[in-house]
């Protein structure tokens, strides 16, 4: 395996009312990422939060890894803002159509690591132009909009292609999923190249989070 199994409980499945505390909560686990899902209610049918979240965060005194996924109409216009609130790694769709390649580099400029998302309609055929751009690969194991949604495992054959091509060209990109991810499905996204583990409500629902994040480091 290219990369050792990393964990990124998703701030979504936090309390709302108490978010710097969920990210220590996070913290605390052990676990060194937070992934913060970013919608706008048109892209996909909810509304989350902006950047002044992430802001609050780090002067809340948090350290982690934020891993921000844009589920954005128009990704392209709010790089500035994430990358300024404090986003380490930045996520953009490749559905919507806007200049995928000139964005990813832009937020490279913008001194964060960046990555592309498919959702799970969309072929892996649709971004593998891309695959050289990016440091991270999010396959959405669920229709991205809410949590607590069912694991698909139709998605595992994408996660196999994708980590073949990865493999093949001697990338280094991570493979990450999100969506119904608990050990069990997580386990079966192991076997088939995924070393990144987007977790929501199993991790904000497990009695011992650290235990948890214990086991997702041995998979």
């Amino acid at each position: 395996m290219l990369h050792p199994p990393l964990l990124a409980p998703s701030l979504l499945a936090g309390d709302h009312a108490h978010l710097a505390d969920s990210a220590a909560t996070v913290a605390a686990s052990g676990a060194t990422w937070l992934h913060c899902d970013i919608m706008d209610g048109h892209f996909v049918p909810n509304l989350t939060f902006g950047p002044e979240v992430l802001a609050a965060l780090r002067r809340a005194g948090s350290k982690l890894f934020l891993d921000t996924h844009l589920m954005l109409a128009e990704p392209q216009k709010y790089l500035e803002p994430f990358a300024q609130a404090g986003a380490n790694n930045i996520s953009v769709h490749i559905e919507p159509a806007y200049d995928h390649r000139g964005t990813l580099a832009r937020i490279r400029q913008l001194g964060c690591q960046c990555g592309i998302v498919l959702n799970p309609g969309t072929p892996a055929s649709a971004i593998e132009h891309l695959l050289g751009d990016v440091d991270l690969v999010l396959v959405m194991t669920v229709q991205p909009g809410f949590g607590g949604q069912p694991f698909r495992r139709d998605m595992l054959p994408k996660l196999t292609q994708i980590d073949g091509w990865r493999q093949q060209r001697g990338l280094k990109f991570r493979l990450e999923v999100d969506g119904g991810i608990d050990r069990a499905t997580a386990k079966e996204c192991r076997a088939v190249g995924t070393d990144t583990f987007v977790a929501g409500t199993s991790f904000f629902k497990a009695p011992d989070k650290t235990a948890f994040a214990a086991a997702f480091a041995k998979l």
